[in-house]
């Protein structure tokens, strides 16, 4: 069978390529000229470039090419959709149909029109599984009493902005939200909490309550850790089997070298087995 592969920003689809390469499956790429990395092409047997809007020329690419299952990995920044970039005919008249623009709706509708075509949009840790976030404390501290007290209080706020499909992310002190995410992105969410109140920031990342493996599955790696360093944040909370966690002995060491505390857990609450 042959697998298709939108590729977005980030190292997700070039460790998608790596967990296909390993199972002996090929795949052919469809790279976002405004967010993927070039160097796609020296690892990809087979790349199209195409407009963020281009979703007519994106599966023809796949029907040519013989595609039937296709994976959706790495972020397209959202404020890509709202820059300006044309979109074809087809792009046109799917955001026309949409009753929203979130993104659970345009991503859905890319999938909806993708199937029209014979082409299935499925689960994009399909070949990463290995990578997604087991339930435990991940790093040698626990949270403290002040950590587990933003959690608790976190996960309430973080599974509603999930709900709504706002986003994934808030950083919480002191049981009060500091900065909760939006368009910007993890990275830049904590940034700015770390720009507004300096020490024991606690960040809550959640899966959405019904997420969609399928796409926007929340990811964190070093990158993360580095950002929380930055902002002065203690600890990271993130959903347990619905996470990706990149490149995680490297994010685990840089935790523990700054003793930052790294918690996966259910969406609901700490599970009484973790504190």
């Amino acid at each position: 069978m042959k697998f298709g592969l939108i590729a977005g920003n980030g190292r997700f689809p070039f460790l998608v390529l790596e967990g296909a390469k390993k199972q002996g499956a090929s795949l052919a790429v469809v790279a976002i000229r405004e967010e993927t990395d070039k160097r796609i092409e020296e690892i990809a047997e087979k790349v199209v470039w195409v407009g963020i809007g281009q979703l007519g020329r994106m599966i023809s690419f796949f029907k040519k090419e013989g595609v039937e299952k296709a994976i959706m990995a790495g972020q397209v920044k959202h404020v890509q959709i709202f820059s300006g970039a044309l979109p074809d005919l087809r792009m046109v008249k799917m955001l026309w149909n949409l009753p929203q623009r979130n993104t659970d709706a345009l991503i859905g509708g890319v999938a909806g029109e993708m199937a029209k075509e014979g082409i299935e949009l499925i689960d994009s840790t399909y070949f990463i599984q290995d990578q997604l976030a087991q339930e435990g404390i991940l790093t040698k501290r626990k949270p403290d009493e002040i950590e587990r007290g933003n959690i608790e209080y976190g996960l309430k706020i973080a599974n509603e902005i999930a709900r709504l499909d706002l986003g994934q992310t808030i950083v919480v002190r002191a049981k009060a939200c500091v900065a909760i995410e939006a368009m910007e992105g993890t990275d830049a969410v904590i940034k700015r909490a770390g720009e507004l109140v300096r020490g024991k920031l606690t960040v809550v990342k959640v899966a959405k309550p019904n997420q969609d493996m399928r796409f926007d599955v929340p990811v964190v790696g070093a990158p993360t850790i580095e950002k929380m360093i930055e902002a002065g944040a203690t600890c990271l909370c993130l959903t347990a089997q619905k996470t990706l966690i990149f490149d995680k002995e490297e994010m685990v060491k840089l935790a523990n070298q700054n003793k930052i505390s790294i918690i996966a857990t259910g969406n609901k609450t700490i599970s009484t087995n973790l504190v």
